[in-house]
């Protein structure tokens, strides 16, 4: 769990007087995260999650909430923000940038099977689509700048063969242009923990802390090598197939995302091991903090670099 802010009963009693949801009844910390501050919060009028954004700076805080709106008004999966009675989707507690979210009833599916990949590669397939009329735009704090940056930051702690790896994988990165794909709003990070499921359902898609405007095949090629990979790293063809069908039913890919599908998913690989190398190696200060192992994303992208991925054919889900 990661808690690095505490939130007293006091400031968010003296917060909630922003909203119209009534008087706090409870609130606990989240067992989950790594970027921000979570907790449940019950309130006489409903049940949300308070969220204080650790790191976002409060320029690019709009971008994140109007983004969940939006989705959320053209019917994809989606909590909604819950604005403030001047309309303000966050404020100030605690000294962080803070907001509101409906509460999703729902869990996260740790070993999910063909069904619920196809639900959640459905699911996000709805939410690229929604995002095409989305007009803000944000550069993606964890695109290509930042890899080079942070491979800087955690390569004294490698042993060679992973320093050889990374050095490879960015020289590899380097030469692809990536101009002529699609692009929207990507949530960046649609990971199996980030998607609540109901009797089989989405219910809820929640953690935009990582949405930006990037191409659309890379948010794809980050949720399958998440949802469809084995311990090994490699790719499992049963889940795949599911969930690629199934986003492919909703919003087939274009010719130039199919070419570039085995680089986009390295990239994928490489961007979550650096971010996961660099949480390991390179921690914040907090209450509460848990790092998640750096060795599952040295897997993947070994695993992408051996074998080149196929992309499943268009398929109904």
């Amino acid at each position: 769990m990661s808690v690095y802010t505490t939130v007293s009963a006091e400031d968010l009693d003296a917060w909630l007087t922003r909203y119209a949801v009534g008087a706090r009844v409870a609130h606990e910390p989240i067992e989950s995260g790594i970027e921000n501050t979570n907790y449940f919060l019950t309130t006489a009028r409903g049940r949300y999650v308070l969220t204080l954004y650790e790191r976002l700076p409060a320029d690019e805080l709009p971008f994140y909430l109007n983004l969940m709106a939006h989705l959320a008004r053209a019917g994809a999966p989606v909590p909604a923000p819950e604005p403030d009675r001047t309309g303000a989707y966050f404020s100030i507690l605690c000294g962080k940038p803070a907001g509101l979210i409906a509460r999703v009833d729902g869990a996260a599916r740790a070993n999910p099977g063909g069904g619920e990949c196809a639900a959640a590669g459905e699911a996000l397939a709805r939410m690229h689509v929604a995002a095409g009329d989305y007009r803000a735009r944000l550069a993606n704090r964890r695109g290509p700048a930042w890899w080079r940056q942070t491979a800087r930051a955690v390569t004294p702690y490698l042993d060679r063969a992973q320093a050889e790896l990374l050095a490879s994988e960015l020289a590899f990165q380097a030469g692809y242009d990536r101009a002529r794909m699609p692009r929207t709003a990507i949530h960046g990070d649609y990971f199996r923990d980030n998607v609540l499921f109901t009797d089989g359902r989405v219910a809820g898609v929640i953690d935009f802390g990582f949405a930006a405007s990037d191409f659309v095949a890379y948010d794809l090629a980050i949720a399958v090598n998440d949802w469809c990979v084995n311990d090994d790293g490699s790719l499992d063809p049963e889940r795949l197939d599911a969930f690629v069908g199934a986003y492919q039913s909703r919003r087939p890919l274009e010719p130039v995302e199919r070419e570039q599908w085995p680089a986009l998913l390295r990239a994928a690989a490489l961007r979550f091991w650096l971010s996961r190398l660099h949480d390991f190696h390179l921690p914040r200060a907090g209450e509460l903090v848990h790092a998640h192992d750096p060795g599952v994303f040295e897997r993947i992208l070994a695993s992408r670099v051996a074998a080149t991925p196929r992309l499943p054919d268009m398929r109904a889900a």
